[in-house]
């Protein structure tokens, strides 16, 4: 994962900054959990090497009207797009997680369930 948008709170913030390649970048800016505070933060040991932590706290306000729309107009064209790193068979998930934690990706990794029995389309 290049970048990941943090929205949970802190009980999921490690597995997205463990999901960020080196380079990559974690914006924390949600709450859902309602849990604010992470226990015993020793940066060294809770940031991967290489991985960067911002966090943004403001409102709609703060941000720049025109690159929002610009980005709300591209997802309703359906122009906004998530580039795909490897299609996996379900047979192969097991290769699709390792190639995730690895960080080798450098997209999308999309899991079909197509060919079964009962199943349809595809999950990612």
């Amino acid at each position: 994962v290049d970048a990941a948008l943090e929205l949970i709170g802190t009980p999921t913030l490690p597995d997205t900054l463990r999901s960020t390649r080196v380079h990559g970048v974690v914006c924390f800016t949600g709450m859902l959990s309602n849990e604010w505070i992470v226990d015993r933060f020793y940066p060294i040991e809770y940031l991967p090497t290489g991985v960067r932590l911002t966090a943004y706290g403001g409102d709609a306000g703060d941000l720049p009207l025109d690159v929002l729309q610009d980005f709300l107009d591209a997802v309703a064209a359906g122009d906004a797009t998530v580039p795909i790193s490897r299609v996996y068979e379900l047979d192969q998930i097991a290769d699709a997680h390792a190639d995730m934690e690895a960080g080798v990706a450098t997209g999308k990794l999309v899991v079909t369930t197509q060919g079964l029995d009962g199943a349809r389309g595809s999950s990612s």
